[in-house]
């Protein structure tokens, strides 16, 4: 995110926790006095964080958006530190097995938000989307993710196939998501490092970015509806990686 607002208590509090030197004033709603907002003044005069106390039109004009909870964050950008390759050797590094998600297409915000906020529930290592076909982290996504955009590292390539080609070189299986695999997610075997690959919601994944994954599945459906919002899948998906994996750790079959 470049310099600009972030707002909503988790947005902020996740910024003030893991960068409080990139939020320049903290605006709150001085008719909020209970305990929530309390220890949030608190914890960002502790990192040493202007607090300006401004009324509610002032904080809906800053944020943008009227679903401010009362709290409002001027923010500086935070520092570019994560590319794949220091994801990726960083988590294999830790003795952790890698999984990524990767959204073609997906360009509104509020998806996006959620993607992020399953991403860190699910323990994703990183999010890839191409740059050219998608949307980057704004304060709309912020808000949504409720702190995961500054948690999980989003990362925007120039080309989405070349990307899915290096997770390969890392030893990734790349299982993509469409509506007509033979398969179901239920199917695999998903507990090696896999980078799990879904569309646009009504577009799904552009050709090029199909033909690179190793495999595709689908979710079974049973019910009236075609499809799953992309943040729903994501989080069935990414959960069954983490169940599988679950199950599979030494202490879960004793």
């Amino acid at each position: 995110m470049s310099k600009g607002v972030l707002y909503g208590f988790h947005a902020v509090t996740v910024r003030l926790k893991i960068a409080p030197q990139t939020v320049r004033e903290v605006h709150v709603d001085p008719g909020r006095r209970d305990a929530r907002m309390r220890g949030f003044v608190a914890r960002a005069r502790e990192a040493g964080v202007t607090v300006v106390e401004s009324d509610d039109g002032r904080l809906g004009q800053l944020a943008g958006s009227p679903r401010h909870q009362g709290v409002v964050a001027r923010v500086e950008a935070l520092p570019a530190t994560h590319s794949l390759d220091a994801v990726l050797e960083r988590t294999l590094a830790g003795g952790e097995t890698p999984l990524v998600l990767a959204l073609d297409g997906v360009t509104d915000p509020h998806n996006l938000g959620a993607c992020l906020r399953v991403a860190d529930g699910a323990g994703a290592h990183a999010v890839l989307a191409p740059k050219d076909h998608a949307v980057g982290v704004n304060a709309t996504v912020a808000k949504v993710a409720s702190g995961a955009a500054e948690s999980v590292p989003y990362l925007m390539v120039t080309n989405l196939a070349r990307s899915l080609g290096e997770l390969k070189e890392y030893g990734l299986r790349v299982i993509g998501t469409s509506d007509t695999a033979e398969k179901t997610l239920y199917d695999l075997d998903l507990t090696g490092p896999v980078a799990l690959v879904l569309g646009a919601e009504g577009k799904g994944m552009r050709q090029l970015t199909r033909t690179t994954c190793d495999e595709l599945v689908r979710i079974p459906m049973q019910g009236v509806v075609e499809s799953l919002n992309v943040s729903v899948a994501a989080a069935v998906c990414l959960y069954e990686v983490r169940r599988q994996r679950l199950a599979g750790e030494p202490e879960a079959q004793s």
